[in-house]
Parts: structure tokens; sequence; C-alpha cells
């Protein structure tokens, strides 16, 4: 287990050259992002949970039944002890010839049991009022944790230009503002996934689920290696529109048709905005910047040139345009290198030659 460990965990893949996860302990001039501060995460993440059943029973429901949602669910099916059987055991939707052995076996019409079978199906959809009260929760969770990352993004130096991202990387200081935003957003994200389980469920259920994962897996390890600057980015650019949507769903749900059909129109613009306009322009100069690091990498590397333990502060490594990538792929040996850093060659070889494919 431990050889697995030491394996994942390689600094070669994870952190710059020359710089080890010891170099980034806690010292009493900085304070830098450990791994075992993500396991506040679950005890957060539980007593959001608790917060979220209060907020709905005190909170929502109230709101609810002031804009008239009520509880009532839908027609219940008279009881029946051998649909229930087939219902709960057997089938949710019978073919054809199921329905006419259950027809001749209870003696009554083909249009009754698939009545029966169709109001058995709808007691378990959730009431109204249910949906209204976790979209609430939703929203009122997502406005806070947006307009906190606004507050706290307006007063950072990397959101007015990226490059400060990268200043002085690894060795930014972890300040208690981002530890905040960021122990926040993971919990919220472990509570829905355990609360899927319970909450109501939908056709994409598995996607969410996957969605979550994903989210959980990006927000710890872009937390462990530091990479918090531009997580803090990420998660307030995907923040801005989920408000949007959950608001959507409550005017509908209180059959505020026109406030719905303009709250999904803004809820739409800033969606594509943000996440298929503003980030896919973004992005790549993350990773052009990273691309750029990291041909620093292997050209002293290959010149032999080592670097000093723990670099004094220096600005921002970002490329400088066409000239910052160089390096011919031709003239890396690649035998010459351990696995990491071939891949990483090799995804600057591709890298290189989509450029110059666009640009010329």
């Amino acid at each position: 287990m431990a050889g697995i460990l030491a394996w994942f965990w390689n600094e070669r893949f994870w952190l710059p050259h020359n710089v080890t996860w010891a170099d980034l302990k806690n010292t009493e001039e900085a304070t830098f992002p450990q791994a075992e501060d993500l396991y506040l995460a679950f005890p957060l993440a539980f007593c959001m949970l608790m917060v979220r059943l209060i907020f709905e029973r005190f909170v929502a429901k109230p709101c609810a039944i002031a804009l008239n949602i009520q509880a009532n669910g839908p027609q219940i099916a008279q009881p029946n002890a051998i649909l229930e059987k087939v219902f709960t055991a057997i089938t949710k939707h019978p073919d054809e010839k199921r329905l006419e052995g259950l027809s001749k076996q209870l003696d009554w019409d083909v249009r009754s049991i698939q009545r029966w079978f169709r109001q058995r199906r709808n007691q378990e959809k959730p009431s109204t009022l249910k949906r209204f009260c976790e979209s609430m929760w939703k929203f009122s969770f997502g406005l806070y944790i947006f307009t906190y990352g606004v507050r706290f993004l307006k007063k950072t130096p990397w959101l007015w230009n990226t490059r400060h991202c990268w200043y002085n990387y690894p060795y930014q200081p972890l300040t208690p503002d981002l530890h905040y935003y960021y122990i926040l957003e993971l919990s919220f994200y472990w509570s829905l996934m355990f609360s899927q389980f319970t909450d109501i469920k939908r056709k994409d259920f598995g996607v969410m689920f996957l969605h979550h994962l994903v989210s959980i897996f990006l927000i710890t390890f872009s937390y462990v290696n530091n990479m918090a600057r531009v997580g803090t980015l990420v998660l307030c650019l995907h923040d801005s529109a989920d408000a949007l949507l959950e608001a959507a769903k409550m005017a509908n749900y209180a059959k505020f048709q026109k406030i719905c059909d303009l709250l999904f129109v803004m809820f739409a613009m800033v969606f594509i905005t943000t996440r298929l306009g503003i980030f896919p322009l973004w992005c790549p100069r993350m990773i052009e910047a990273i691309l750029s690091l990291a041909q620093m990498r292997r050209t002293r590397n290959l010149q032999g040139i080592t670097p000093m333990l723990r670099p004094p502060p220096m600005g921002p490594v970002v490329p400088t345009g066409i000239s910052s990538l160089a390096l011919a792929p031709w003239m890396i040996n690649y035998s010459k290198l351990q696995v990491p850093d071939k891949v990483n060659c090799l995804f600057l070889e591709v890298f290189n030659k989509l450029q110059m494919q666009f640009l010329s």
C-alpha cells in the first residue's frame, strides 16, 4: 500500500521541478494547503445536511405554503395485493400480454389496470412542495457562495490578471478566506453526494453522481498541489448560473410562468457566456502557462541545470507568444526521460502541432 501511495503522490508529476512535498509544509512565515485540511469537509458536510433539514422545514416550507404550493400528492391507487405484488416484484410497466392475464385474473378491464399502474407510479413521484423546498435550499446556498466568491475574488490580484495565479508557484501562502471558500465548496459537494440517495430521484441520477464525484476530485487535488488560485476562479465562474436555474425552478413550481421564463432566459445567457464563452477562452491561457513551465523544466533537465531548492519570489511565469513554445519536439530525447516527463513532452509536442496548424 505504501508503494502505491508513493507512486500516486509522485512529486515529479504533481509538483514543479526540484520541489518536494516537504517544501510545502507549514512554517512560521507561511501556511500552505495540506491534505489533512480536507478532512474537515466531512463533519461540515454532515452539519450542512442538518442545516438543510432545518432550513427546508422552517424556512422553505412556510414560503411554499405562502405561495399556495400544496403538499397534496397525486391520486392514490386503490389497494390491490395482486397488482401491488406485480408492481413491486416484477414490473412497473406491464406489457399487453401481462395486462390481459391480469384482466382475466382480477376480472377487470385492461383500461382499469393501466389506470391503476399509472396512479401507482405517480404515487412515487415527490410532491411539488418537496421539489420547491429542495430548489430553495440549493438556490440559497448557490446565491451565498457565489456572492462570497465575488466579494473574496475582487480583492485578489489574480481576478484581474490571471498571471498572478502562477506568481511564485507553488510557494503561494494560504489565506483564511481562500481556505474557507475551498472547504465550504468541498463540503457542499460532499453533502450532495450523501443526500442524492434520499433526494428526489431524477432521470439524470447517474450523470449528476458522476458530476459530483468529478467536482470533488478536482477541488481536492487542486487544493493539495496548491493550485487554489486557479480553483477559486473556476469555482466562482461555474457558480454564477446555478442560483438562476434554481430560482427558475422555484418560479415554475409556484406557477409564475412569466417570471420562470425570464429567469430561465437569464440562466441560459449566463451559462452560455461563462461556461461556453469565458471559460473556454480563458482555460487555454492557463494550459499554455502550465506548458511553458513544463518546457522550462525540460530545458533545465536537458542542459543539466539544477535550480535552487526554494527559489526566491519571482514574477509570474507565463508564455510571451509562440516563441515561448519554441523548443522543438525533435530536440527532446525521450529515451532519457522518465514516464511523467515523457507524457509531458508528448503533450507539449501535440500542443505545438495543433498551434502550428491553427496559426498556419
